[in-house]
């Protein structure tokens, strides 16, 4: 039977996985114009991994089904969380309340912990003006049933 982990170091895992999705996310979005939904784990050894799938086929008009992906990134988290500590999971959502848009991710712990933030954005001349980072609400769906 293993002790319990303390709640300091659920929090300092459930930060460093969320870190590395928003800073990820901000990152691609400044090289590439954008980003598609994508995980972080915080493996047993300690080890940070992307996650990443390839997207469908465009509809129509040419988009991609985010959130189709988003729901097949965190079925992969799932489907490993037995080797992970923590996971991440990130994408670009709608804000209506701040009339925008904003990176949205979410953290996962074994443990049973969860945190969430979103950072707003604004799309500028010079590129994205980045929005300070804003507590958001999350339920859990990698370690759940």
């Amino acid at each position: 039977m293993t002790e319990p982990l303390p709640q300091e170091t659920i929090s300092r895992e459930l930060r460093e996985v969320l870190g590395a999705a928003l800073g990820t996310a901000q990152e691609h979005m400044e090289q590439n114009g954008g980003f598609l939904p994508f995980g972080v784990t915080l493996a047993d050894d300690g080890e940070l991994r992307l996650v990443m799938i390839s997207p469908g086929e465009p509809d129509a008009d040419g988009n991609i089904d985010a959130e189709s992906m988003l729901a097949d990134v965190i079925e992969l988290l799932r489907q490993g969380r037995d080797g992970y500590k923590a996971v991440a999971f990130a994408s670009d959502v709608t804000l209506p309340e701040h009339g925008t848009d904003g990176i949205h991710a979410a953290a996962e712990h074994r443990s049973g912990g969860l945190m969430a933030a979103v950072v707003p954005y604004d799309v500028t001349a010079e590129g994205f003006a980045f929005r300070p980072v804003e507590a958001d609400g999350h339920e859990a769906a990698v370690w759940v049933g």
